[in-house]
């Protein structure tokens, strides 16, 4: 398969494709945003949580 003919059909199949709409992009984004917040939230914690459990333990 030449590269001239892979670059076609991947744009063939770009046509194909169903795009969201503005509204969903913006919705599953927000989606995405609020969860890595979160998640960035919590693994905080837990580094915080395990760093104090990793000094303790050298002061013993």
């Amino acid at each position: 398969m030449s590269l001239k003919h892979y670059l076609q059909e991947s744009f063939r199949e770009l046509h194909n494709v169903t795009w969201p709409t503005r509204k969903q992009a913006v919705r599953i984004t927000s989606i995405v945003f609020i969860f890595m917040m979160i998640s960035a939230f919590l693994l905080g914690i837990l580094d915080e949580l395990l760093t104090l459990g990793y000094h303790a333990l050298l002061a013993l």
